[in-house]
């Protein structure tokens, strides 16, 4: 399993290549001592850079020859194309269709080879071009290297704030909370790390209530506007680090999903997508779960300019 001495060697390899982001106050939000964590600052607009930037660092020279593959709703496209063109590396992205217009657009910009594909055909077809390529699979979430790498959120907030109480982390595949988790747990031992999923796509929060990994039908969790948390299952990677670190699972609803966007956009001044919006709409819709000196992980800014607009319109 992902340690906290993997989550510190990542820290290293990133160093230069990610954002260190800020801990920014939210004296607005009026839910006690709140700082964000805006990831939404990252060259590619989402904490993806750090796991993708990590795990193309490990390449060998001849794995950095054979490229690199993956599939992606698109943030982690985006990051892993940005992390391996900047290595040299060849890099494939399967997209699923109906995939975000604007992250696509920016994983071709960065030069990969997109592949699109109906959404239960993703992995596999990844999978597949892995074989017959001889490319390596980076897959967006259960990918120890691509754990490590996102841990190193959890390592800055607690140097930021090393009293921090609670910390609330949006829940797709699990790859980011799973490291956070294993670093604030590591530093910060009494802190609380929450995880914030959509209702349509509330596997991890089923999984964490019975205690066995489910799965849930991509047909239910492609309803979700918070389109980067729509994967139907943890990874198996993931799964056990979020048992072990992982204090609780909440779920939010859509309306209070576009309800925090809208907030964070106009009292933040960040340009925020849903998903990085989804643990903002857990501190509103579930009440107590902010206890103390809370951050709050917006993991992501690459939002529809047409959602945004008529979010701001709205008003």
């Amino acid at each position: 399993m992902v340690s906290f001495d993997d989550v510190r060697a990542a820290a290293e390899r990133i160093a230069g290549r990610c954002v260190c982001t800020p801990l920014l106050p939210a004296p607005w939000a009026d839910a006690g001592p709140l700082w964000l964590k805006p990831e939404c600052l990252q060259p590619t607009g989402a904490f993806k850079l750090r796991g993708a930037t990590n795990a193309v660092a490990r390449l060998d020279a001849g794995e950095r020859a054979r490229g690199v593959v993956t599939h992606s709703s698109g943030n982690h496209g985006w990051a892993l194309a940005h992390a391996a063109r900047a290595a040299g590396v060849p890099a494939t992205i399967v997209v699923p269709l109906g995939a975000n217009p604007l992250k696509v657009d920016a994983i071709r910009a960065a030069g990969a080879e997109l592949v699109p594909v109906p959404m239960q055909d993703r992995v596999t077809t990844s999978a597949e071009i892995a074989t017959s390529t001889g490319a390596v699979e980076v897959p967006p979430f259960d990918h120890s290297d691509v754990i490590a790498g996102q841990g190193t959120v959890g390592l800055e907030i607690c140097a930021d704030l090393s009293d921090v109480e609670t910390v609330l982390v949006p829940v797709g595949g699990g790859g980011l909370i799973a490291g956070v988790a294993v670093a604030v747990k590591a530093l910060a031992p009494h802190a609380r790390v929450i995880g914030c999923e959509p209702a349509l796509a509330g596997d991890a929060a089923d999984s964490f209530r019975t205690g066995v990994l489910t799965a849930w039908d991509s047909a239910s969790t492609t309803r979700t506007r918070a389109d980067g948390l729509r994967v139907p299952a943890l990874g198996q990677l993931s799964w056990p680090l979020i048992q072990q670190h992982v204090d609780d699972i909440v779920t939010v609803s859509e309306d209070a999903i576009l309800a925090a966007t809208r907030e964070l956009v106009s009292r933040s001044r960040l340009v925020v997508e849903p998903s990085g919006a989804v643990p903002l709409a857990a501190l509103r819709e579930h009440s107590g779960l902010a206890r103390g000196r809370t951050v709050v992980v917006v993991s992501g800014g690459n939002i529809d300019p047409a959602l945004l607009s008529e979010l701001l319109g709205s008003q």
